[in-house]
């Protein structure tokens, strides 16, 4: 089926302003979801719910385009109905988008998305007089999927351990020699002490006995 206008209101697929104020009247579709995130190349199903048959009912989707684009008017990408078939939009490629129903909802299925696709979607029907919507689909299509900022920890300063003064090296000969070298000498100057003491007791002996004279001292035993 060729591409077709919407007639008398959408030229070149571009909707006028009064149909822009039309859509902020009141909604009677249930439009889900009210917010997607896709990544570029997927596919992506949105859907219009009403309370009545949607048998003899005409669904007509428009979009409006993301910001920056050269205009933000509602473009119409296509209508459905469920003997009449699928009309796209002039602008439209007819394999990226596609129409279907059940009971109770109208579906529209992207596929292939790009960021140009990221916009508003609306899905509306036309009455006598009134126009029926439902409250838009916010579609974006991004390259890589946000990631979720943790929360900040606060840093905690980490506590200095203790560190004991590192001994001083001392220099000269070890503690050991030392103490040796203080004991030989003491033994000696015991020795030399013992040597005169025993010396002076001698001659006290030999000179306390009757008789006795002076002579030079000859070393000898000490008798009792």
């Amino acid at each position: 089926e060729a591409p077709q206008r919407w007639p008398g209101w959408c030229a070149d697929g571009l909707c006028p302003f009064w149909l822009l104020v039309a859509l902020h009247g009141s909604s009677a579709f249930q439009q889900t979801p009210g917010f997607t995130r896709a990544l570029t190349h997927q596919v992506v199903t949105l859907s219009c719910e009403t309370k009545t048959s949607t048998s003899q009912t005409r669904i007509f989707w428009l979009r409006q385009p993301q910001a920056p684009r050269e205009h933000r008017h509602y473009e119409f990408l296509a209508s459905w109905h469920h003997h009449k078939g699928t009309t796209h939009g002039e602008a439209v490629a007819k394999e990226k988008l596609t129409l279907f129903s059940d009971a109770t909802r109208f579906f529209l299925n992207l596929t292939s998305v790009q960021p140009a696709d990221s916009g508003v979607y609306f899905c509306m029907t036309v009455g006598a007089p009134e126009l029926t919507f439902g409250k838009g689909t916010q579609l974006s299509v991004v390259d890589v999927l946000p990631t979720t900022a943790q929360p900040t920890k606060k840093s905690i300063p980490k506590k200095r351990p203790c560190q004991l003064p590192k001994p001083v090296a001392r220099r000269g000969p070890p503690c050991g020699l030392v103490t040796l070298s203080l004991l030989v000498a003491g033994v000696l100057v015991l020795l030399v002490s013992l040597g005169v003491a025993i010396r002076l007791y001698c001659e006290w002996c030999f000179l306390s006995r009757p008789g006795a004279r002076l002579r030079p001292l000859v070393p000898r035993r000490c008798l009792p």
